[in-house]
């Protein structure tokens, strides 16, 4: 058991609905597996399931805790900051493939 840290705070959404809650409604919130920290008050750049930067969100909660099946899971919620336009996702999805999303070397 331990904490595994979401480096340079990206956010990706595994739930397409976790996603349309958050652009739909401002604030949202997304489950992921593992104990994870999030850091709290620190805006990030959220992801879509197929790698594309789509928003700048603020992390306002980071729950890590074990679920009633036994799993451990960290719910991260956030607000919306903004949407990005098309140029700031086009470099943004491009950095984050070479830095997250590519091949490991």
């Amino acid at each position: 058991m331990g904490f595994e840290t979401e480096f340079n705070s990206v956010c990706k959404f595994k739930s397409a609905q976790e996603l349309y809650e958050l652009l739909e409604y401002g604030r949202g919130k997304m489950v992921k597996s593992g104990f994870r920290v999030y850091p709290t008050g620190q805006k990030v750049i959220a992801y879509t399931p197929e790698n594309d930067a789509i928003a700048i969100v603020k992390i306002v909660a980071s729950i890590a805790e074990i679920n009633f099946q036994g799993e451990e899971v960290t719910q991260v919620e956030m607000e919306l900051v903004r949407k990005l336009t098309e140029e700031e996702s086009r470099v943004q999805t491009d950095l984050a493939f070479e830095m997250f999303f590519g091949e490991q070397a």
